[in-house]
């Protein structure tokens, strides 16, 4: 039998319990046939104002996602989603290695992490050189940087946020994130990356690829964009950015 809603696939998807907007975000980018059903990570504390603290937050996630993709598996989804992203950033390329192949050990299924998007979304466009937008402290940004430095991207800039709570990433305002794509931005960047899933920043990516002519690369835009493509639906997705509408 097929699901009566996802009938194409059935995503399953990993978040923080803190998390606001990723799932929200997927909704909006949803298309006909296609489901994500969310399992999350129990965060006891959600203080981010250290770099301890923030790798105190890591550790909570280490400890959790294997009952969280374990919850998800009875719904029997086709295919997993990270619906966070520090941490597929961690250690670099190789870190994102590991953490994809942890994910596909326990669940047998193919995995969309949003460090893996972002790669394939700039080879796409050809951008050598990119600027960065995160909520993270200064251990956050360094994993980023050492992630795309590694694959051969020049990380021309990077604006760290430091959110001092996993809650408050989602209290950024447009505004903020306005000023920070300026902030970041050079007419030699390529390409603008914005990390962190529960920044909302889909709608305002979409709005500043035109202001700016060039690729604004939201990280849930394009963690589901992976998703899609990966599965063979090529729908067109309006409002996300010009990965989805295009790519």
């Amino acid at each position: 039998m097929t699901d009566a809603l996802g009938w194409r696939r059935k995503f399953g998807v990993i978040a923080p319990s803190t998390n606001t907007i990723v799932e929200p975000e997927f909704y909006q980018m949803t298309v006909p046939g296609v489901t994500a059903h969310f399992s999350r990570i129990h965060i006891r504390n959600q203080d981010l104002s250290s770099n301890d603290n923030f790798e105190n937050l890591l550790t909570q996630i280490r400890a959790e996602i294997g009952s969280a993709c374990e919850r998800v598996l009875t719904a029997e989804p086709d295919y997993m989603v990270m619906g966070m992203s520090a941490e597929t950033f961690w250690d670099g390329v190789e870190g994102n290695r590991q953490f994809i192949k942890q994910i596909k050990d326990i669940t047998g299924l193919e995995v969309a992490t949003g460090a893996e998007a972002c790669e394939r979304a700039l080879k796409l466009y050809g951008a050598k050189k990119i600027g960065v937008i995160t909520p993270y402290q200064s251990i956050g940004d360094e994993n980023v940087v050492k992630f795309f430095t590694e694959l051969g991207f020049e990380v021309a800039a990077i604006k760290g946020l430091k959110c001092p709570t996993a809650v408050a990433i989602a209290h950024v305002t447009q505004d903020e994130l306005r000023d920070a794509i300026i902030e970041v931005n050079a007419p030699d960047v390529d390409a603008i990356v914005q990390c962190g899933t529960n920044l909302s920043m889909v709608t305002l990516a979409d709005e500043a690829e035109r202001w700016l002519g060039k690729p604004v690369i939201a990280i849930n835009a394009a963690t589901w964009w992976m998703a899609l493509r990966d599965n063979g639906i090529n729908d067109k997705v309006y409002g996300a950015g010009s990965l989805l509408r295009e790519h």
